[in-house]
Order: structure tokens, then sequence, then C-alpha cells
């Protein structure tokens, strides 16, 4: 349905521009070296793209294209890395872009081996095709049954030429020779499904990781069990073997612990409890070094390096997002160029817009920081706050104590955090007399002094705090402020307002200072959220009923009411100048509205909710956050850079769905002609010479044109040279010389002709001009916009020779020059060109002054244009004085 918008249905004001805070995810990452840059690099997986990853700093190098699907597996050999979407999969060139495409299989794709010039590839229904990568065609196809021996696990081992080794879900291995398409050798196993397969640094020995937890070494050589090893957090996912010389296997768990085996004393030497806090997707040795690349579900990719005596690994380096849904996102500071983030995780995270070396974490919020130091981090668990619903913050004293106060779920106190220093602050905020469990924080606010925090209760009370020393300053009311819930508590930029609102569905203004009620009101439903621009002193609030009232707080009145949401509104956001209010709502739409006229200026539909919408302090970017996504999607404002229209849009308008953006910048594309037809959207407007008949129009003409007029003859003379100027000689080519013994200059001989004649040709003037031609015809039809045109093109000069040749003495007659004055009469009429007529009549009556009298007929016609003249003066006049009287007023009175 494409409404009234001259058929647009995706936003015109903001465009998908990327993703932050995405890391990893549950798909096991590749580890790539270059020996080009003698560098690794490790490659993981973001929904339909992947990051490259340099492994030395650990910065973003390269993000892929997007692909149709989310990506389920991935391989990477020396050149390309191979990602899996489906049933087809995909070789990628530079980290980047698609250069091979391969379709064939007709179930999802959940095994990727590279094997020299060809890629093995497995799907869920146990078919196994090789194919030739360059040429994309299928070398050999081998279907496996699945009941039988459901492929779990591949492997190539080393130095064994064009044989490959599966693992199965019922617990057999085989061994194949891809080239002649024979089976060497089946493995009984240990009756337990086939996990993960991995070669060893000896050859002919591999680990076979079992759903067990146990880890087998085994000689596929002699088919012997070397040894055995079993840890007890479940199935092995991944195992990987250090190669600087110490005999270390490291065998990953879906608990995110990651044990480290010794293989020559056949014990376990280290465990790394909660490397990540959900299943290890992934760990690999870097080859030769001591440090292992580990990635999981939690969106976490990190980098331990093993330099101690004990042999325990510490982190080193890491990327990390948020590992559960987003709660509340807010831009931090006056540049935006961060974003603070809360999460169902228990994290506070902020995330920059510039560089992903500016993220920083502020971690997790503990009841008791100290007990925790005292007694490790194994009680960290224990003591840890729940997830952060509401937040705010104020950058105005960060540099001197804490600048962030949050409230929890299910929880009466909130904490404080320092940016700065990226922790958990001194205090926790709750009023002492009360020791409730069912009451909890649900609103909070800070001053843009950044001294004080207000927190809202559940059970109406609203009080105030110093952040400083977290003192209790008071509480707005007798007992409570509200008899309901307090759903929004906000204070304007001057500490002079208090505005809070509940439940019970009033709105309520507070003196900040004194804690006094000064004026409540009623709203039409229950409020679920509030947002106080401060600039402009307007509050918005989004009511149960899906509408918006936006008031102004110094009036106390609604001054707009929107309604066309059709699902809970979730969140607010104002544009920093305060014209523009964006909402997001639960029917998956954000929707932007004009203030100034009232009207929906934009809305997109999105394929899943957002929970948070907040614009740039610096009006470039709005940043969303979605149901069950992990980032943060930045809109860029297109506004900023191109012509937008703004028209409202209409009520039956439906938008369409809009993609998220990816995690990699999105580019100009080239727009088809089909797009780019003109559409009565951005129709350009085009002025009429004149709005209204009554109103006095002037000419678009410029000043010189008529405004010297009168002074013509000044101008002449003072530009008049002393002296005719003289036209240098030109030297000849050889300079003549007189013949002698000295030689001398030939002297230019005189050339003065005598007989040339200084008598003017007056024959030109005695042909008529194409003015005088036009006005003669205007007497007899009546029409001198010919004329008039023509009197425009010329300039003052031209002008004041064209009225000079209207008299009988200069080719002229009478009858042209009453011609003249009935254009001039013709143009008072319309009302346009007012000053043009204005300037051609006093240059007339300049030139003709003293033949005007001696002609009854010109005479007639100047007394009808003296009548017009003094009426549009009159007119123009008591305009004028109005303007003058206001401006003097506005000048001289005491506001």
């Amino acid at each position: 349905m494409e409404g009234g918008t001259g058929g647009r249905t995706s936003s015109a004001l903001f465009a998908g521009f990327r993703a932050l805070g995405l890391f990893s995810n549950d798909i096991p990452h590749v580890v790539r070296f270059s020996a080009l840059k003698r560098r690794f690099y490790v490659t993981t997986c973001v929904g339909k793209s992947f990051h490259t990853y340099d492994v030395q700093k650990l910065s973003l190098v390269a993000v892929s294209n997007s692909v149709p699907q989310d990506i389920c597996c991935m391989a990477a050999d020396g050149r390309l890395v191979f990602a899996a979407y489906g049933n087809v999969f995909s070789a990628f060139a530079r980290n980047k872009e698609v250069v091979h495409t391969f379709k064939g299989h007709k179930a999802e794709i959940h095994l990727l081996q590279p094997f020299g010039d060809h890629i093995i590839s497995v799907d869920t229904d146990s078919i196994l095709i090789i194919w030739h990568i360059y040429s994309e065609e299928e070398y050999l196809q081998l279907t496996f049954d699945k009941s039988v021996f459901k492929i779990s696990a591949i492997l190539h081992p080393s130095t064994y030429l064009n044989k490959i080794l599966l693992g199965s879900e019922q617990g057999s291995l085989q061994l194949w020779n891809v080239k002649s398409n024979k089976l060497l050798y089946t493995f009984l196993g240990w009756k337990v499904g086939v996990t993960a397969l991995q070669q060893a640094p000896a050859v002919d020995v591999v680990a076979v990781g079992l759903m067990s937890g146990q880890v087998i070494i085994h000689n596929i050589k002699f088919d012997e069990t070397l040894m055995k090893f079993r840890q007890d957090w479940g199935p092995v996912t991944s195992i990987s073997f250090r190669t600087d010389g110490h005999p270390i296997m490291a065998a990953g768990s879906p608990c995110g612990h990651i044990g480290l085996w010794d293989l020559e004393d056949k014990k376990l030497i280290n465990q790394m409890r909660n490397a990540h806090s959900t299943a290890i997707a992934g760990l690999t040795f870097l080859h030769r070094e001591p440090l292992l690349v580990t990635n999981g579900a939690d969106n976490a990719l990190r980098i331990w390096i093993f330099d101690g005596p004990t042999g325990e690994g510490r982190l080193l380096r890491f990327r990390m997002g948020h590992s559960a849904p987003l709660t509340k996102i807010r831009y931090y500071g006056q540049n935006g160029q961060q974003i603070l983030s809360a999460s169902q995780d228990g994290t506070l995270q902020s995330f920059s817009t510039i560089h992903e070396k500016f993220n920083k974490s502020l971690g997790h919020g503990l009841i008791n920081k100290k007990r925790v130091k005292r007694k490790g981090l194994q009680n960290a668990l224990s003591v840890r706050l729940p997830p952060i619903t509401k937040f705010a913050a104020e950058e105005a004293r960060e540099s001197d104590w804490d600048s962030i106060i949050a409230c929890h779920q299910g929880k009466l106190s909130c904490s404080t955090w320092n940016y700065q220093r990226s922790t958990i602050g001194a205090y926790f905020l709750k009023p002492k007399e009360l020791k409730t469990d069912d009451i909890t924080a649900t609103a909070v606010d800070i001053t843009s002094c950044g001294n004080f925090a207000i927190i809202g209760l559940s059970s109406g009370t609203v009080d105030v705090y110093n952040m400083q020393s977290g003192i209790h300053r008071g509480s707005f009311g007798e007992d409570q402020a509200h008899k309901g819930s307090v759903r929004g508590v906000a204070v304007d930029g001057l500490n002079q307002l208090t505005i809070t609102t509940g439940s019970e569905g009033l709105l309520k203004f507070w003196n900040f200072k004194n804690k006094i009620l000064i004026h409540s009101m009623s709203l039409d439903s229950s409020p679920n959220t509030m947002l106080l621009h401060r600039d402009s002193g307007i509050l918005g609030l989004a009511l149960d009923d899906f509408s918006i009232s936006v008031l102004d707080i110094e009036t106390r009145k609604i001054v707009r009411e929107f309604s066309g949401h059709h699902g809970q509104i979730n969140d607010l956001a104002f544009s920093p100048d305060g014209r523009w209010l964006i909402s997001a709502s639960m029917d998956c739409t954000v929707r932007t509205w004009d203030l100034p006229s009232g009207c929906l200026i934009d809305s997109f539909l999105l394929d899943s909710a957002p929970l948070n919408v907040t614009m740039s302090p610096t009006g470039d970017f709005l940043a969303t956050s979605h149901v069950d996504h992990l980032g943060i999607y930045l809109w860029s404002n297109v506004s900023l850079y191109s012509v937008v229209s703004l028209r409202p849009l209409p009520t039956d308008y439906v938008p369409s769905v809009v993609m998220l953006p990816g995690t990699c910048q999105t580019q100009d594309v080239e727009l088809s002609e089909e797009t780019i037809e003109p559409s009565d959207e951005m129709i350009e407007y085009d002025s009429p010479e004149q709005l209204n008949e009554q109103l006095v129009t002037l000419s678009l003409l410029p000043e010189s044109r008529w405004k010297n007029l009168l002074n013509l003859d000044v101008i002449k003379k003072k530009n008049k040279p002393k002296e005719p100027p003289k036209v240098p000689k030109s030297a000849p080519f050889f300079i003549p010389t007189i013949p002698g013994l000295v030689p001398r200059y030939a002297a230019p001989e005189q050339n003065n002709d005598p007989h040339q004649s200084k008598v003017v040709n007056l024959g030109i003037l005695a042909q008529k001009s194409d003015f005088c031609l036009k006005l003669e015809e205007g007497l007899v039809n009546n029409k001198y916009e010919a004329a008039l045109n023509l009197l425009k093109e010329l300039g003052p000069s031209g002008i004041e020779t064209e009225l000079r040749s209207l008299s009988p003495d200069c080719g002229g007659s009478i009858e042209v020059m009453q011609s003249f004055l009935k254009m001039i009469g013709m143009m008072l009429d319309r009302k346009r060109d007012f000053e043009l007529a204005q300037a051609y009549l006093a240059l007339f009556l300049k030139l003709h002054l003293k033949l005007l009298p001696s002609e009854p007929v010109l005479l007639e016609e100047l007394t009808k244009l003296s009548s017009q003249v003094e009426e549009n003066w009159i007119h123009l006049q008591s305009l004028f004085n109005q303007s003058m009287c206001i401006l003097n007023y506005i000048k001289s009175a005491l506001l």
C-alpha cells in the first residue's frame, strides 16, 4: 500500500549505517596465518557476516559482505574463507567479497574442510561432497546412512595424502581415501558420539572428543589408544594442542570452562573456569606461540597468554559485547561518540561510535565489592546485582564523583557508577526507613549539574540524594508523591522544577528546592514512560493507550497529542534541537513526529521490535536496540547530508520492513534510473511573478539597472577622461635604421590624412528603434508587455537613449510619448515592477519637462498617473510608518 507519499514506504529520514557491540556467536572461530604479512588472523561469525581481526592487537581488519542467511559454519585456508549458510556455501577473498558459490546440498551444511585445491562439505543428512574450488564443480559425492553413521566431525590427518577421518554421532570413525573413493578403515570407537577431532603434534596421533566428556588420544596408524582424559563439564566442544614446546592440550566445555592437560604426566594441570559465560565455541593455540584464542556465544573473543610458572592462562586481549539482550541504551556526553548500554547479563558497557578500541566495560554490579575482593572470584556470582532496568548519566562532574545512577530489576536500592574509573560506585541509594522487599526503584534521573539524583519507587515515593556523599536530601510530598508506582521523574535544566508521573495517571510539578507541589494535572491514560528535553522545556509522555502527549513545562499545558502506534511505546527520544520526537513501539515501528507542525513525518518498520531509541547530541545518528538482539544499531540522519522532504504522512501510511544494518558501514549505492524518477515527493517550489494582484511587487532586476537613472549625467561627467586615450604604437619586428657610419633609428612617418571627414552620419538616427515600434503597436492593441521587456534588457545608458528619442526633436512623436505614459499607467495598475515604473517615469519627466505643458494629450495622461502614484504611495507610506513605529518601540521600550 503506497498511501499518498509518491510510493515511498521506507524511511526518508534514517538510513541503516552499522551495528555496534557484535563480536562473536556460537560458530567456532577460524585462525589463519598470512605468509605475506607474517601475522595470524582470527575470523569470527556475527550473524550474516564475519569479522577478521589481527591477533597482534585484536584490531578489526575487515568485515565481510552479508550473505542471505545466518552463517552456520566456517573454515579457511591460506587464501580463502569459506562460510556456509543454509544448504549453500561461499568462498570469500580478501576477507570481504564472495568469489565462489557452491550449490548442490539439499540439507543444511554443518561441516567444512579445506583440502588443497578442493573443499569438503557435509550436511545434516550426512551427504559428503568434494568440490573443486576454482571451477565450482563436484569432484565426488559420498552418501552415508544417518541411522548407522551420522557424520559429526571431520579431520584431514597430517601426512595422510588424500585421506580424511570422519567421526559419527554413533561413536565409530572411518578413514577414507577420497581420491580412489575407498573406505580404508573403520574404528569401532567408544560407543559414545564423537564431538571433536583434532590432529596432535605427533604424526598418526589424533585427539577425539566425546559426548561423555572424555578426550581420547588415539594412534590411527595402529588403532591404539595412547591415553584418556575425562572432564565432568559435559561434551567436549573443541580441542587444541600447544606447539611451542610444552606438551599441553586444552579442551572446551559447554559450561564455559577450559581444561588444561599435561600429555607427559597424563594429568589435569589447570582449569580456566568461566573463561566464557556460555559454551566454548572454539579454541585454538597459535602455532609456536603461548597464545590461546577462544570464542563463545557470549559475544566475546578472548586471547589468553601462558607465561606464568603454574601454566595457567591469563587474559591478554579481548573484544567483548553483551551476552544477553539489552535493556537500556543512552548516549553519554555531548560529543555523540559514546553509547552507554545495560543488558540482561547484568553488565553496564560503553560502546564507541568511532572505533572499537575506545569500548569499555564498567563490569557487573556487585552487592559487596570488598567481600568479593577478600574471598576471590568464586563468590562473585552469588553477590552480583540483578540486571539494570533504568539508568541516568550526566558528565558534568564525572571527574569528581560518580556520574551514573541505575536501578536494578526487583531491587529497592539504586547503584552509582563511575564512568572515568569504569567501575561500580561507592554508594547504594535507598531510604533507610523502608525494609520491605516488594518495593523497587522504578525511575531515576540526575540533575544537569551532576550533584543530585532523583529516585522514584514503586510505592509512589520520590527521593533526592546527593551524588557526592550519598546522603538523603529529602522527599517530595508529605508521605508519598504518588498513590501509584512512579513511572517517570525529570528535573529541568536550572534545578527549578521537578516533574513526576505515576501509574494512577497524574502528572505533578514540584519545586525542586523546597519540595512543595506547584501543580498537578490528570492524564487521559496511565503513563508508560516520560522524557524531558531540558533545552526547550518540552516533556514527552508515552501513555498506556499507545498515544503520546507533549507538554510545555513553562505553561504546564499539553501542546501536542500524537496517536498511531498499535502497541506499547517502549521509548522516546528528542532530536537535539527539540523539533522531532522519535518513538519506538512494540508494533515494530519507529516513528518520527514533527513538533512544530504536529505531524508524522517519518516511519519505518523493523522485523524485531525496538526496545530503546536514543538520538545523538550532535544529531548525526539514531541508535536503537531490539528484542533478542545483542547489538546496538546506528541509523544515519539523512537530512544532514541530502535534501529530504518532510511532508506529513497520511493516516493510512503503511511502511515496509527495513533490514537492520550490519556490522559493516553501508556504502552509497548507485540508484537505478527507475528509483530516481521524479515524484510528487520532491517537487521544487516555483514562485509566481506576483503572489496577489493587490500586492505591490518589485522586479527582479539589480539596482544598477534603475537606481542611478536620474544621475546619469553626473556619473558621465565624473567618468569622462581628461584626455582621449592614446593607442600605443607597436614596434616593428626589424627596427628601421638610417645607413651611415653611426647607426641611427629611423623616425616613424606621420600619417595625417587632411581629407578625413569629422561629420557624424545621422542616417542611423532616422530609423525608429524597436522600443518605439512596440510603443506604436501598444497604442493600437493596448498591450505593452513587449515594450517593457525590451526596456528591462537595456542598461542605464540605453534606457536614457530610448527615452530621449521619444521626443519629436529626436525622431519620436507625441503619440509615442503618450503610449509610454500609458505603459507606465499599466505597470502602476498591475502593481508589478513598481520600482521600475517610478524610475522610468522620473527619468521621462526630467528629459521632457519643457515639452509636456504645451501638449494637452500628455497633460491629461500625466493627471491620471499623478492620482495613481499618490494612491499607491499613501498605502505604502502607512505600512512603512507602522513598521517603523513597532521597531522604535522594540528598540526603546523597557521590556
